[in-house]
């Protein structure tokens, strides 16, 4: 015999299930607006019911698969020729050639 109010427990059920589906809508919000992506389109495909776990799957290939343009694991051209000048790896003339490339 059930007590208290009838389908209690789906309810609790459902209601977990959106805000899981919420936080996850708003990490991948962040990471898109990140990756230089339409944020808002991505945030509602995924919080969508059902097709939103199919969306995030799709998210995330397209995540790893692809880099904002100009960028090598987050950094631009000119900080590693920086960083490979400060390390001592080229010299003053290569660093200055290859930066006066870069600006063109």
């Amino acid at each position: 015999m059930m007590y208290g109010y009838p389908f209690g427990g789906m309810l609790t059920g459902m209601v977990i299930i959106w805000i899981i589906q919420l936080v996850v809508g708003y990490l991948v919000y962040r990471d898109a607006k990140g990756q230089q992506m339409n944020e808002v389109l991505w945030f509602i495909l995924v919080i969508l019911p059902m097709v939103g776990w199919l969306f995030l799957v799709i998210y995330v290939i397209i995540h790893e698969t692809r880099h904002p343009e100009g960028t090598a694991g987050g950094k631009s051209a000119l900080q590693i020729l920086d960083e490979r000048y400060a390390k001592g790896k080229i010299s003053s003339e290569e660093y200055q050639r290859m930066k006066e490339d870069l600006k063109k």
